[in-house]
């Protein structure tokens, strides 16, 4: 009977894994293909990409998509600006976030249910977006690259999982130890806590650094200087309104229609506004799970 039992197990482990491996192999050809797609299209001719001649790989291999975003001064202005605000957005995100987890996260803070109680609840429920913009106008921060950095500076649930995540991983014995020896709070934050939470800190820099750099819509409806708009207005002025100069492309060929020239530049654009917060995955992957199941698990 023993030998029986355990002579199935390697025939269904070997099923589940070829079921498996076919699932995952057909999930990955089905998100990739999109994006092998925009790459060769970015390096193929307008002409191709509008006959649909591309399907793997670049057809007519032409860098004239790439030359038209770097020459167009709105896209570049538009890059740096996005920069800017995914770098000081961050920056501000993850500042307020750690600050507020770790006071609420103390014990002995006073009211510390009715805190949690008001930040729980601005996630369900919010004055509306009228009223909202009657604030930023009162605020004067209507288009200013504060209105891009300002709204959303703390987002409950990243709060919620840094403030789990010190509970959970940073024992109340340091925190009393520390308090013996003379430790304020202010340095027992930045020597203890902040050290101890480069998992939870890399997974909230990573949420906060892609929410900024897809951030289209406050800038939608904040900023009316062109100079200030975000890359991803720009990508939006081109996929979905086709505003696109045909001057931009040197190549006489692209210039017979505007069709064509918009084909090249759109997939040009769209693989140089992905490609750099695409580099920060790799330097942050080591942190993401374990701080996000330690943050959302525990406690």
């Amino acid at each position: 009977m023993g030998q029986t039992k355990f002579s199935t197990h390697p025939t269904s482990d070997k099923m589940y894994y070829i079921i498996s491996g076919f699932i995952l192999t057909f999930i990955l050809i089905a998100v990739s293909y999109p994006l092998i797609y925009v790459l060769s299209a970015s390096f193929s001719s307008g002409n191709a990409v509008s006959s649909g001649q591309v399907l793997l790989w670049p057809v007519d291999f032409s860098l004239e998509g790439y030359e038209a975003v770097f020459k167009n001064k709105d896209i570049v202005r538009a890059y740096g600006n996005t920069f800017l605000y995914t770098i000081l957005g961050t920056l501000v995100n993850v500042t307020v976030v750690m600050t507020c987890a770790y006071a609420l996260s103390r014990p002995g803070l006073k009211g510390r249910g009715g805190f949690m109680f008001l930040f729980t609840f601005t996630m369900f429920f919010s004055g509306g977006l009228i009223p909202f913009y009657i604030l930023m106008k009162d605020l004067h921060l209507i288009n200013t690259m504060w209105a891009m950095v300002l709204p959303g500076a703390l987002s409950v649930y990243n709060m919620i999982i840094a403030r789990t995540f010190i509970q959970s991983s940073i024992p109340g014995e340091l925190i009393e130890a520390t308090s013996i020896d003379g430790c304020s709070d202010a340095r027992f934050f930045f020597s203890f806590v902040l050290p101890l939470s480069k998992a939870v800190i890399a997974v909230i820099t990573l949420f906060s650094a892609v929410g900024h750099w897809n951030a289209y819509f406050n800038a939608l409806m904040y900023l009316n200087d062109r100079s200030l708009y975000p890359l991803q207005i720009i990508l939006r002025e081109i996929l979905i309104m086709n505003q696109v100069d045909v001057s931009m492309i040197m190549d006489p060929e692209l210039q017979v229609a505007k069709a064509q020239a918009a084909a090249v530049l759109k997939y040009s654009l769209i693989v140089v506004a992905t490609v750099p917060i695409l580099c920060v995955y790799p330097f942050i992957q080591k942190y993401f799970v374990k701080g996000v199941m330690i943050g959302s698990l525990k406690g």
